[in-house]
Protein backbone atom coordinates (compact mmCIF):
# COMPACT_ATOMS: atom_id res chain seq x y z
CA UNK A 1 0.00 0.00 0.00
CA UNK A 2 1.69 3.40 -0.80
CA UNK A 3 2.30 5.82 1.80
CA UNK A 4 0.22 8.76 2.14
CA UNK A 5 0.97 11.62 0.43
CA UNK A 6 1.20 13.47 3.85
CA UNK A 7 3.34 11.00 5.89
CA UNK A 8 5.86 11.33 2.54
CA UNK A 9 5.74 15.05 2.50
CA UNK A 10 6.54 14.75 6.80
CA UNK A 11 9.85 12.03 6.49
CA UNK A 12 11.17 14.30 3.96
CA UNK A 13 10.70 17.49 5.84
CA UNK A 14 11.98 16.19 8.85
CA UNK A 15 15.13 15.00 7.27
CA UNK A 16 16.15 18.06 5.48
CA UNK A 17 15.05 19.97 8.30
CA UNK A 18 17.54 17.43 10.39
CA UNK A 19 20.18 18.01 7.92
CA UNK A 20 19.59 21.34 7.21
CA UNK A 21 20.96 21.60 10.85
CA UNK A 22 22.91 19.31 11.75
CA UNK A 23 24.65 18.20 8.87
CA UNK A 24 26.51 15.15 8.21
CA UNK A 25 26.79 12.84 10.93
CA UNK A 26 29.74 10.50 9.42
CA UNK A 27 28.27 7.31 10.58
CA UNK A 28 28.78 4.66 11.45
CA UNK A 29 31.94 5.10 13.91
CA UNK A 30 34.31 1.96 13.03
CA UNK A 31 37.41 1.66 10.70
CA UNK A 32 36.52 -1.11 8.94
CA UNK A 33 33.12 -3.80 7.87
CA UNK A 34 34.33 -6.12 10.32
CA UNK A 35 34.75 -3.48 13.17
CA UNK A 36 31.59 -1.50 12.08
CA UNK A 37 29.73 -5.29 12.38
CA UNK A 38 31.36 -5.94 15.96
CA UNK A 39 30.00 -2.82 17.23
CA UNK A 40 26.42 -3.33 16.30
CA UNK A 41 26.28 -6.57 18.12
CA UNK A 42 28.24 -5.45 21.07
CA UNK A 43 25.59 -2.17 21.25
CA UNK A 44 23.09 -4.26 21.68
CA UNK A 45 21.27 -2.68 25.67
CA UNK A 46 24.19 -0.52 25.99
CA UNK A 47 25.05 2.94 25.27
CA UNK A 48 27.92 3.33 22.29
CA UNK A 49 30.50 4.54 25.10
CA UNK A 50 30.71 1.23 26.85
CA UNK A 51 30.86 -0.14 22.80
CA UNK A 52 34.12 2.00 22.43
CA UNK A 53 35.89 0.61 25.77
CA UNK A 54 35.18 -3.08 24.37
CA UNK A 55 36.23 -2.04 20.98
CA UNK A 56 39.58 -0.69 21.92
CA UNK A 57 40.10 -3.31 24.39
CA UNK A 58 39.62 -5.91 21.29
CA UNK A 59 42.03 -3.38 19.47
CA UNK A 60 44.55 -4.05 22.20
CA UNK A 61 44.35 -7.60 21.85
CA UNK A 62 44.65 -7.36 17.68
CA UNK A 63 41.09 -9.24 17.67
CA UNK A 64 38.80 -6.86 15.79
CA UNK A 65 39.22 -9.74 13.41
CA UNK A 66 36.52 -12.84 12.75
CA UNK A 67 39.07 -15.42 13.01
CA UNK A 68 40.85 -13.88 15.96
CA UNK A 69 37.41 -13.86 17.78
CA UNK A 70 36.75 -17.72 17.15
CA UNK A 71 40.54 -18.29 18.30
CA UNK A 72 39.18 -17.00 21.73
CA UNK A 73 37.88 -18.87 24.59
CA UNK A 74 34.47 -17.89 25.46
CA UNK A 75 35.73 -16.85 28.74
CA UNK A 76 38.72 -14.57 27.35
CA UNK A 77 36.25 -12.87 24.54
CA UNK A 78 33.61 -12.19 27.29
CA UNK A 79 36.03 -10.56 29.92
CA UNK A 80 37.40 -8.70 26.84
CA UNK A 81 34.01 -7.35 25.77
CA UNK A 82 33.20 -6.81 29.39
CA UNK A 83 32.54 -2.68 29.09
CA UNK A 84 29.79 -3.57 26.47
CA UNK A 85 27.69 -5.34 29.09
CA UNK A 86 25.68 -8.71 28.71
CA UNK A 87 29.41 -9.93 27.91
CA UNK A 88 28.95 -13.85 28.19
CA UNK A 89 26.15 -13.86 25.67
CA UNK A 90 27.82 -11.41 23.44
CA UNK A 91 30.82 -13.10 23.68
CA UNK A 92 28.63 -16.13 21.82
CA UNK A 93 26.67 -13.64 19.54
CA UNK A 94 30.12 -12.58 17.96
CA UNK A 95 31.54 -15.72 17.50
CA UNK A 96 27.91 -17.14 15.54
CA UNK A 97 28.50 -14.29 13.83
CA UNK A 98 31.90 -14.97 12.99
CA UNK A 99 31.28 -18.32 12.20
CA UNK A 100 28.73 -17.11 9.69
CA UNK A 101 30.75 -14.88 8.31
CA UNK A 102 33.56 -17.72 7.70
CA UNK A 103 30.75 -19.82 5.64
CA UNK A 104 30.80 -16.99 3.10
CA UNK A 105 32.32 -17.69 -0.73
CA UNK A 106 35.71 -15.58 0.78
CA UNK A 107 35.42 -15.53 4.28
CA UNK A 108 34.50 -11.80 4.12
CA UNK A 109 31.49 -9.20 5.00
CA UNK A 110 31.86 -7.88 1.63
CA UNK A 111 30.12 -11.58 0.27
CA UNK A 112 26.53 -10.11 1.54
CA UNK A 113 27.32 -7.54 -1.00
CA UNK A 114 27.29 -9.87 -4.19
CA UNK A 115 23.41 -10.88 -2.35
CA UNK A 116 19.86 -9.73 -3.29
CA UNK A 117 19.47 -7.46 -0.56
CA UNK A 118 16.14 -9.39 0.98
CA UNK A 119 18.42 -12.29 0.91
CA UNK A 120 21.03 -11.04 2.66
CA UNK A 121 19.11 -9.70 5.38
CA UNK A 122 17.29 -13.04 5.68
CA UNK A 123 20.92 -15.19 6.07
CA UNK A 124 21.78 -12.41 9.18
CA UNK A 125 18.37 -13.16 10.59
CA UNK A 126 19.11 -16.73 11.02
CA UNK A 127 22.31 -16.39 12.34
CA UNK A 128 21.33 -16.76 16.87
CA UNK A 129 21.82 -13.10 18.57
CA UNK A 130 21.46 -11.09 15.05
CA UNK A 131 17.62 -9.25 15.24
CA UNK A 132 16.35 -6.81 12.95
CA UNK A 133 18.19 -3.58 13.82
CA UNK A 134 22.16 -5.55 14.37
CA UNK A 135 20.90 -6.78 10.76
CA UNK A 136 20.34 -4.03 9.24
CA UNK A 137 23.02 -2.19 10.80
CA UNK A 138 25.51 -4.56 9.57
CA UNK A 139 24.01 -4.36 6.52
CA UNK A 140 23.88 -0.57 5.87
CA UNK A 141 26.79 0.34 7.48
CA UNK A 142 29.23 -2.17 6.88
CA UNK A 143 27.85 -3.36 3.69
CA UNK A 144 26.42 -0.45 1.82
CA UNK A 145 23.34 -1.80 1.33
CA UNK A 146 20.17 0.32 1.14
CA UNK A 147 18.26 -0.76 4.12
CA UNK A 148 16.77 1.45 6.58
CA UNK A 149 17.56 1.00 10.61
CA UNK A 150 14.97 1.32 12.98
CA UNK A 151 15.47 2.25 16.82
CA UNK A 152 13.89 3.28 19.58
CA UNK A 153 14.99 6.69 18.82
CA UNK A 154 13.34 6.50 15.36
CA UNK A 155 9.94 4.66 16.99
CA UNK A 156 9.76 7.24 19.41
CA UNK A 157 9.98 10.48 17.23
CA UNK A 158 7.47 8.97 14.86
CA UNK A 159 5.28 8.33 17.06
CA UNK A 160 5.21 11.58 18.62
CA UNK A 161 4.29 12.94 15.61
CA UNK A 162 1.81 10.88 14.74
CA UNK A 163 3.12 8.91 11.75
CA UNK A 164 2.91 5.58 13.49
CA UNK A 165 0.89 4.11 15.83
CA UNK A 166 2.23 3.22 18.92
CA UNK A 167 1.85 -0.87 18.16
CA UNK A 168 3.51 -0.14 14.87
CA UNK A 169 6.06 -2.91 14.61
CA UNK A 170 9.73 -2.41 13.50
CA UNK A 171 9.05 -3.72 9.99
CA UNK A 172 5.94 -1.68 9.99
CA UNK A 173 8.24 1.53 10.74
CA UNK A 174 10.99 0.27 8.20
CA UNK A 175 8.52 -0.17 5.49
CA UNK A 176 7.01 3.01 6.17
CA UNK A 177 10.62 4.90 5.67
CA UNK A 178 11.72 2.98 3.11
CA UNK A 179 8.32 3.29 0.70
CA UNK A 180 8.91 7.09 1.21
CA UNK A 181 11.86 7.93 0.55
CA UNK A 182 14.24 7.48 -2.32
CA UNK A 183 16.25 3.58 -1.59
CA UNK A 184 19.47 5.05 -1.27
CA UNK A 185 22.28 3.99 1.68
CA UNK A 186 23.40 7.61 1.69
CA UNK A 187 20.04 8.69 2.46
CA UNK A 188 19.09 6.08 5.03
CA UNK A 189 22.82 6.56 6.72
CA UNK A 190 22.15 10.06 6.98
CA UNK A 191 18.50 9.99 8.10
CA UNK A 192 19.39 7.08 11.00
CA UNK A 193 22.05 9.17 12.41
CA UNK A 194 20.21 12.23 12.45
CA UNK A 195 17.31 10.50 13.86
CA UNK A 196 19.96 9.66 17.25
CA UNK A 197 21.05 13.08 16.99
CA UNK A 198 17.96 14.43 17.07
CA UNK A 199 16.95 12.46 20.63
CA UNK A 200 20.28 13.25 22.33
CA UNK A 201 19.75 16.39 22.07
CA UNK A 202 15.80 17.84 21.85
CA UNK A 203 13.75 14.40 21.82
CA UNK A 204 14.59 12.90 24.66
CA UNK A 205 12.27 10.60 27.58
CA UNK A 206 10.97 14.48 28.55
CA UNK A 207 10.85 16.27 25.13
CA UNK A 208 12.95 19.47 25.19
CA UNK A 209 10.97 21.16 22.06
CA UNK A 210 13.19 24.59 22.54
CA UNK A 211 14.91 25.36 19.15
CA UNK A 212 14.38 21.82 17.88
CA UNK A 213 15.11 21.97 14.08
CA UNK A 214 11.22 19.68 13.63
CA UNK A 215 9.70 22.19 16.14
CA UNK A 216 6.93 23.64 13.80
CA UNK A 217 5.20 19.68 13.82
CA UNK A 218 2.07 19.31 15.93
CA UNK A 219 3.35 16.25 18.83
CA UNK A 220 2.87 15.00 21.97
CA UNK A 221 4.94 14.53 25.26
CA UNK A 222 4.38 10.70 25.31
CA UNK A 223 8.10 9.12 24.97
Amino acid sequence: MPVRAEIQHALIDLYESLFARFGPQHWWPGDSPTEIAIGAVLTQNTSWSNVEKAIANLRAQDALDFDALLKLGDGELAEIIRPAGYYNTKSRYLKHLANFVKTLPTGRLDDLKRLDLADARRRLLAVKGIGPETADSILLYACDMPTFVVDAYTRRVLSRHGLIEASASYDDIKRLVEDALPRETLLFNEFHALIVKLCKEHCRTTAQCARCPWEHHPHDASP
